[in-house]
């Protein structure tokens, strides 16, 4: 195999991506990755060849993209969030933009003071920001996999973020260590199973346990709420689906009468975020 130029393999690969209908820009920040650069590298370094082990591994990528969807994060085993990079396979959901709208939320509402559980923390980016956003937290987190957990770990470690995290089903293993807690923030799975031959090809590569939830995708919702009167929290902060901020209030006011819960919507306008002081 020849070795192209960075050009050369760029105009390849944005041609390729075309014809299978995938978003051309992903073969760019394949290369960044790969070369460890930035887009403007890419351009000041458009002339220079790119090593054989580099291209092979560039269309090989480029390829099973164009066949499978497979997301630049798997590729990569990087993703972006809150301005940092996280480590992620394909044992945790790959974080969206949505939800670093709900940490910058359930930032403005702490003090600082407060001990905050992450219920199924996933690869331990809502902990993770929490802790770095604000040292003075407490932060615990809770997942049922212990794959996803071994993720959430090596990227506290990579953070440098003092988290504590509790293997279990939604809050069983902070009721069973005795915690108490002040505030519950969770992106639970809450797509029902009703919609799954609706969404993209890509979601395939994240964990189904992370996505899919049972009884109109609320089920999640039901387990951490009547939970939560075991801990009697302070504050209840929860990722939505852009259907479900009514039945979700609805749930909580059932278990917390007093509370007033609040439907806050994402940049896009979509019901995105519920949350409630009880």
């Amino acid at each position: 195999m020849e070795q192209p130029t960075i050009q050369e393999a760029r105009k390849w690969a944005s041609s390729f991506l075309q014809s299978h209908d995938r978003e051309e820009r992903v073969a760019d920040l394949m290369l960044c990755h790969l070369l460890d650069t930035t887009m403007s590298g890419l351009f000041m370094n458009a002339l220079e060849k790119l090593e054989t082990k580099t291209h092979e591994t560039f269309v090989g990528w480029v390829e099973t993209h164009a066949a499978t969807g497979k997301p630049l994060e798997h590729f990569t085993n990087t993703a972006t969030f809150y301005e940092r990079d996280f480590y992620v396979d394909e044992n945790v959901l790959i974080p969206r933009p949505e939800t670093e709208e709900l940490v910058q939320y359930l930032l403005g509402k702490l003090s600082g003071t407060e001990t905050v559980v992450d219920i199924g923390t996933g690869s331990g980016i809502i902990a993770v920001s929490l802790k770095k956003e604000m040292p003075t937290l407490r932060v615990l987190a809770t997942d049922l996999s212990h794959e996803a957990l071994q993720v959430a770990r090596r990227n506290a470690t990579a953070h440098t973020a003092d988290i504590e995290f509790l293997q279990g089903s939604f809050l069983e293993p902070v009721i069973e260590a005795g915690h108490n807690i002040d505030v519950i923030v969770s992106n639970p799975p809450y797509i029902a199973q009703s919609d799954r031959d609706s969404l993209s090809d890509t979601v395939i590569f994240d964990p189904q346990m992370a996505l899919f939830a049972e009884n109109d995708g609320l089920f999640a919702y039901e387990q951490i709420i009547a939970q939560s009167k075991r801990l009697k929290p302070k504050q209840l902060a929860f990722e939505i689906g852009y259907q479900q901020g009514e039945a979700v209030s609805m749930l909580i006011q059932q278990t917390c009468s007093k509370a007033s819960p609040e439907i806050i919507q994402d940049i896009n306008k979509k019901d995105r975020i519920v949350f409630a002081e009880c």
